[in-house]
């Protein structure tokens, strides 16, 4: 899944990523593990309250990689 972000559209961070699953645009949300919980904790409460498929990934700076960016993500949300 991570080989595939480079090319997915996608939005990257907490409020980019809160935004996209408010308005029904949001068909995957990814959450490294090692990011903080008070982050992490409203975007796993959205993703259940509009049933937005949600996958753990070991390390903000794995998923960060996958992206593209030189620093680590909490969160990246992949479009519909």
């Amino acid at each position: 899944m991570l080989s595939e972000l480079s090319s997915a559209v996608k939005v990257i961070g907490v409020k980019q990523s809160k935004k996209a699953i408010r308005e029904g645009n949001a068909k995957l949300v990814l959450i490294a593990a090692d990011a903080e919980c008070r982050i992490t904790e409203p975007i796993y409460e959205l993703c259940e309250q509009h049933s937005v498929e949600v996958q753990e990934v070991p390390y903000m700076k794995e998923l960060g990689s996958a992206v593209g960016i030189a620093v680590g993500a909490a969160v990246v949300t992949i479009l519909d």
